[in-house]
């Protein structure tokens, strides 16, 4: 069986809060670490039947990338939920959904700025 090492590095503040993230991966082809303002991990406990998340951000990290991360996400989450499932229903409701989600903090941003 082949075995993959994922490693992230959370540097934090005095104050405990994120500043840089940065992860690699064993059979990654990034010859060096890579950073990122953002990172949602979540695991399945079967014996529990509850998911296990850590969710963190940067501290510098604005809105609107915390929105288009969101959105992306969410829209990654549908795909997968259709590959594993073949509920492209459902699938799709969350697709839906994430689209909404963009529209409104889209239309919201726009209402802000004009304030």
């Amino acid at each position: 069986m082949q075995k993959s090492t994922i490693t992230i590095d959370v540097h934090l503040n005095e104050n405990k809060i994120p500043e840089h993230i940065k992860w690699t991966a064993d059979n990654s082809s990034a010859q060096v670490p890579q950073s990122a303002k953002a990172m949602m991990l979540s695991m399945w406990d079967s014996a529990d039947k509850a998911a296990l998340r850590i969710d963190l951000w940067v501290k510098d990290m604005m809105v609107d990338e915390m929105s288009d991360f969101y959105y992306q996400t969410l829209m990654g989450m549908a795909d997968t939920y259709e590959r594993a499932t073949h509920d492209a229903n459902l699938a799709t409701d969350v697709r839906n959904f994430a689209k909404e989600f963009y529209q409104k903090f889209r239309a919201q941003q726009l209402k802000d700025n004009k304030a």
